[in-house]
């Protein structure tokens, strides 16, 4: 099963006067790397949302954003005058450094930045906190959506190339023949010279030779490189998430590539083999943003 790691989620709720927004994005990594942005009133919370995402996301650059707007005559609130001032000298020098007259417009992202405007003496509650986290697994659903619908593209898209390289396999019988003919011809010339120049030990001679046509047979990468893309296929379609098991499995494609154009001796060959490569260097490509 193909998921990616970029995704997005949005969720918009309402409680108790307060304009809630959640926001989710995922983009590709090696590790699970989460980043929460919270306002304080909710931070006691901040471990068991960290590890809601990570349960569900299990690996990429995760960014989580929660934004609060107060709404209603009977919510107390503060600003916190120090940060506020901090964040607005902030922004009124940039305004300087790029001509641009700063006014009183610029107090408006100002008090959006988190911890700016705090609501007074209020406790988090279950009743809350149980909405919040129904909010929390709604998005991480979006994003997981976005995850699997994009996965299908590029799952697409990898099984295209890996049923190329197969094919370019079958291309490759195409010119053993003509392959065998030269080699053949190329030897029983080096053969004949040989015999010219200096006195052979026929047995040993026998024994060379096996070896040398041994390692020029091209038989196993062949076998090995379709055995190979056969599993990679068949983990593409299966139920796991399995992103670093393909990537292992191309690895492994590449070396029977690699070893297979290093034997061919034939220019036709050679130039599938080129072509292997490429599809395999955009198949890697792609699973560096496989789950």
């Amino acid at each position: 099963m193909i998921v990616s790691m970029t995704g997005y989620g949005r969720t918009k709720l309402t409680f108790n006067n307060k304009n809630i927004t959640l926001e989710l994005k995922s983009l590709n990594s090696k590790q699970a790397d989460v980043s929460l942005r919270i306002p304080s009133y909710y931070r006691e919370k901040e471990s068991e949302i960290r590890e809601s995402i990570i349960s569900v996301m299990q690996r990429g650059k995760i960014d989580f954003a929660m934004y609060v707007e107060l709404g209603g005559a009977n919510v107390q609130t503060s600003i916190n005058e120090e940060l506020a001032s901090h964040y607005l000298s902030m922004l009124s020098e940039i305004c300087r450094k790029n001509n641009i007259e700063p006014g009183p417009e610029l107090m408006v992202p100002v008090l959006h930045i988190p911890e700016v405007t705090q609501s007074n003496n209020e406790v988090l509650g279950d009743e809350e906190w149980h909405v919040l986290k129904s909010a929390i697994d709604n998005t991480l659903q979006q994003l997981q959506e976005f995850r699997i619908h994009e996965g299908n593209v590029i799952g697409a898209d990898i099984i295209h190339r890996v049923e190329k390289i197969l094919s370019l396999i079958l291309e490759v019988e195409i010119f053993e023949p003509e392959r065998i003919l030269h080699i053949r011809e190329k030897l029983a010339q080096q053969l004949d010279e040989l015999q010219r120049q200096v006195q052979t030990d026929p047995g040993r001679l026998e024994q060379e030779l096996i070896f040398y046509i041994e390692k020029l047979d091209i038989t196993e990468e062949k076998v090995r490189l379709k055995k190979h893309c056969e599993y990679f296929l068949a983990t593409c379609r299966g139920d796991e998430m399995a992103g670093r098991k393909l990537g292992f499995i191309a690895q492994e494609m590449g070396r029977e590539i690699n070893t297979l154009g290093s034997k061919a001796n034939n220019s036709e060959i050679q130039m599938l083999v080129v072509q292997m490569k490429d599809e395999l260097e955009k198949i890697k490509e792609q699973l560096l943003n496989v789950l």
